[in-house]
This record gives structure tokens, sequence and C-alpha cells, in this order.
């Protein structure tokens, strides 16, 4: 990273978020990682100097709290998922990543930073940019795409939290910056090279793919590379595999 920066990670135990937390740790990033369960952070990741580690379920957070572990950040990164079972699918909270959203950002905004602080949201191609870019789905996915909304708590959750940043915070907040990252069918692999689009660039029915460690280096340039933020401030950025793009 060009210059130190301290960042604050939720969903660091993820699919995803543990590597977004070991690629941070090794561009020397300090982290601070809120988790319920520390004894799923990697031994790798546990034992590096540079993380400091807070044991606690974000939404059971005080507003005190949440601006105190958000004091002094540069960054916010949110990797958060529901389980996939039937109780994380159905059970509660079902606006996980929505209300951790609004309270990391509110806190933000509360602690008025001189510097717009840089929100990153992983999010998925199942949601649709709010100010409605993506004209490659047509009615049919659309229909189907609202079902589920409707029928799967997560889904709508994720739309939410998108949702609320275009709407909510917007693209001229002085204290709050975003990017939310959509990619597409998660898959195991090492980084490779990788495709932003603005808009979709595939159908639910012949999906592309998309590595989470591509899915997590995107992210971690995100922070620490200005002209991505530059580039991509502001938007809803699909990645995809570049394997995945061109076929």
């Amino acid at each position: 990273m060009p210059t130190h920066q301290t960042v604050l990670l939720v969903g660091g135990t993820g699919r995803t978020g543990h590597r977004v937390l070991e690629q941070l740790l090794s561009r020397g990033a300090s982290v601070r990682v809120i988790v319920r369960s520390p004894h799923k952070l990697r031994d790798s990741a546990a034992e590096n100097p540079n993380l400091a580690v807070v044991e606690a379920d974000l939404l059971s957070l005080s507003d005190d709290e949440v601006r105190c572990h958000l004091r002094g950040c540069d960054a916010v990164i949110s990797c958060l998922g529901h389980v996939v079972s039937f109780r994380g699918v159905f059970g509660p909270p079902r606006d996980l990543v929505m209300q951790a959203t609004a309270r990391l950002c509110r806190g933000v905004e509360a602690l008025q930073p001189p510097d717009p602080l840089k929100f990153v949201l992983m999010s998925s191609v199942s949601v649709n940019h709010p100010g409605g870019l993506d004209t490659r789905r047509g009615m049919f996915e659309k229909m189907i795409v609202w079902m589920l909304r409707g029928l799967v708590p997560p889904a709508r959750d994720s739309q939410q939290a998108a949702d609320f940043l275009w709407r909510n915070i917007g693209t001229a907040n002085p204290f709050v910056q975003w990017v939310a990252v959509r990619p597409d069918t998660l898959l195991e692999g090492d980084v490779s090279d990788y495709a932003l689009h603005e808009g979709l660039v595939s159908s639910l029915f012949a999906p592309a793919s998309t590595n989470m460690a591509n899915v997590a280096h995107f992210i971690c340039e995100l922070v620490a590379n200005p002209k991505t933020w530059g580039t991509w401030k502001g938007k809803l950025p699909v990645i995809v595999n570049a394997t995945s793009s061109k076929s």
C-alpha cells in the first residue's frame, strides 16, 4: 500500500472475507476485524501483529462502540453475508447486511472525519443497479429476481444495502465514499486476470464466474490504489474472471 492504512473489516471469517483479511495484512495494512468467533480466523492472520481482533456481534454494539472501532480508520470493508443453511437464510437477522451497512456508514458520519472514509461492500450480481444501468437483464429475468427477493431474505437484504448506499449516502457525501462490488458465481482458485464492468455481463441462465481471490484482490486495490478508487467510487462494478468474461 502506498501509505500505511488502517482498515476496519467485518465478515473477515467468511469464504471471501478471510481472503480479504490475508491480502490486506500481506500488503502491510493495520486491520481491525470484528468477529463473533475469533477461533475461526486463520492462524496466519490471527498471529499477525498488524491485526486487532474485536470479539463482538456488530449489530449488538452500541453506537458509541461502533464509533470507537471506526475512529482512526481510513477504510471500512464489509464482507458480511448469510450462512448457507435454513436458519442462516430464513432466521434472524434477515437484514444483516443492510443493518451493518447503515450502522457503519452512520457511524462514520457521526465522526465527521476530515477526509471521506472509503466504504467497500461485497455484494452480488443478484443486486440490480439502483440507478437502472443494468439494461442487460430482460423482463423475464427481472421477474425471477423479484420473486427471489420476496422468497429469499438474503437476496432482498443485499438489494436493500445497495439501495441504501445509492439513495441515502449518495455520491456527494462529505464523510463517506463507497463502492459495492458485484461478483458473479464464486469459485475457489488463486488470483488471476479479471475484468471489471459497470453493468451486468451475463444472464441468470448462463452465469459468469469469479474467483474469490480475485474479489479480495480488487477490494484491496480499491482501498490501496487512489486511481482505482477514483474510477469506481459511487458505482457497483461487476467483477468476473477474464476467461469467463470472454466466453
